[in-house]
């Protein structure tokens, strides 16, 4: 049984999805691979009290570290992908090709950027920190500005500016 909610942000609206009331899709407006509105389940607030509360948290800059149980739906190799972006460190980045590595699939960087960017949990599932070869922006399914959004607003808090917001 799925059920959503929608909850403002600084990067807009989010859509919270629920499968049996795990957490299991975070997608912004106009998102890339964002699936149809009418697979979210009927609207109800009442599975995503704790997911809504941490996403304030985190925009506030009072929280790095989710700790929501989520339910991924996707390939064993996408699974394994989404896995390893949760290891990513708040306010850090690290390269396709780096991602590859840590899962131990070294020339499977490109296999890694098609995986990233079908991550059904935005935000939570930090896919944006995840940058091409030499640190370059690349591709974001939420579209690069919100990306930068994201990284410079972590990098800010990770380095002691705690008091600067993502703008509401």
């Amino acid at each position: 049984m799925r059920a959503h909610t929608v909850v403002e942000s600084p990067v807009g609206p989010l859509t919270l999805v629920a499968t049996d009331g795990v957490l299991s899709g975070i997608y912004m407006d106009q998102q890339r691979h964002r699936p149809p509105q009418e697979t979210f389940g009927e609207p109800d607030d009442a599975p995503f009290e704790a997911c809504a509360r941490q996403l304030e948290e985190y925009f506030s800059g009072r929280l790095r570290d989710f700790d929501l149980p989520l339910h991924f739906a996707g390939t064993p190799f996408q699974r394994t992908v989404w896995a390893a972006l949760c290891e990513i460190p708040y306010g850090q980045t690290v390269s396709y090709g780096e991602l590859a590595e840590r899962i131990g699939r070294p020339t499977a960087s490109r296999a890694v950027g098609l995986a990233n960017g079908r991550n059904p949990i935005g935000i939570v599932v930090p896919c944006h920190r995840v940058v091409g070869s030499g640190g370059a922006l690349t591709g974001y399914g939420g579209g690069l500005e919100r990306k930068r959004q994201l990284l410079d607003f972590e990098r800010r808090s990770a380095h002691g500016d705690d008091g600067l917001p993502l703008a509401w």
